[in-house]
């Protein structure tokens, strides 16, 4: 189920930070009571390989997000206490030491189900049994959403596990929507902060391609 367009799911999720704390996050409520866009990605498992290096990339990217008016949010299956264990393993152990934002944990996948971004291939149901079963890992993709300041879902992304993200790539559609919102222009290929968009109608678009 596609979300862009729709206000994002309106769920209390655990969440862990670095400090050992842990709290309620609803995403929804972050952006719209914030007046803030919300960048929320989802990985795979702690104490794994790409999941790492993505984490640690957003983190060096916190400062940017900030400056415009963007939240940062992890997400993964994995509980509060892995998450916090993870948070106390260096860098050079595979670990994700010095990550300030807030991540997720949902173990209980409410939120990862709704969304429909878990790795299950199939699931069985023996009436004989009564036993379900599940093929597939059962843990999120790489999911991403750009959620703007009225909770509306304006961007979303599905990654395979081993395919891990840009997140300049994020900080450039970030830039778009607020582009959009300011200028009521629309943005074209490749466009980036500075460049030329376009007016949303045909005259703009003959412009625009005249010029470039």
């Amino acid at each position: 189920m596609a979300f862009v367009g729709k206000k994002f799911p309106d769920l209390n999720v655990d969440a862990m930070n670095e400090m050992g704390d842990t709290f309620k996050v609803n995403v929804l409520e972050e952006a719209v009571n914030n007046k803030k866009k919300v960048v929320l990605f989802w990985y795979p498992k702690d104490f794994t390989f790409v999941c790492p290096t993505e984490l640690h990339a957003f983190q060096a990217a916190v400062a940017e997000f900030e400056k415009r008016n963007t939240i940062v949010i992890g997400a993964s299956c994995d509980t509060p206490e892995v998450h916090f264990a993870w948070l106390n393993t260096a860098k050079d152990n595979g670990g994700i030491e010095g990550v300030t934002y807030p991540i997720l944990a949902d173990s209980n996948r409410n939120l990862a189900s709704t969304l429909g971004i878990l790795d299950i291939t199939n699931e069985t149901y023996n009436e004989d049994t009564g036993v379900v079963t599940v093929e597939g890992d059962n843990v999120t993709y790489r999911a991403t959403y750009i959620i703007d300041e009225d909770g509306v879902v304006q961007h979303e992304s599905i990654n395979n596990m081993p395919l891990g993200r840009n997140v300049g790539e994020y900080l450039r559609l970030v830039d778009a929507l607020t582009h959009v919102q300011e200028k009521g222009e629309v943005c074209p290929a490749n466009w980036e902060e500075g460049k030329d968009a376009m007016s949303a109608n045909r005259d703009g678009v003959s412009s625009y391609l005249a010029s470039h």
